[in-house]
């Protein structure tokens, strides 16, 4: 009975935890901490034009605002910090990522 009370245990830490990743104060966390080192790394005529916005009534939407030219700057901050993010929190940058890699592969019109 303690070895199923310790799985039960771990399985409600576990998921817990994963929920703690897409908690929207936590994402607000990681989007102003990623948008801050990527106006760090941009040259300064670009670090204007990055900006990321929550979305007051859905607070896990959040509303990028970022130049097609700052994109690989966003990218490459991610992908600096993924490995410190929880799981779920991974999960969502990588999803952002997928979107914004397919957004700028698009043509201008």
């Amino acid at each position: 009975m303690a070895i199923i009370n310790n799985m039960l245990e771990k399985i409600d830490s576990d998921v817990s935890m994963l929920k703690q990743g897409l908690q929207p104060e936590n994402l607000a966390f990681w989007y102003d901490k990623i948008i801050r080192e990527t106006r760090e790394m941009a040259p300064p005529w670009l670090q204007d034009k990055i900006n990321a916005k929550q979305d007051p009534i859905l607070p896990m939407k959040f509303n990028l605002d970022i130049s097609k030219r700052a994109v690989r700057y966003f990218m490459m901050v991610v992908d600096e910090n993924l490995e410190y993010m929880p799981y779920s929190t991974k999960l969502y940058f990588l999803k952002v990522q997928e979107i914004l890699d397919s957004e700028t592969d698009k043509p201008l019109i």
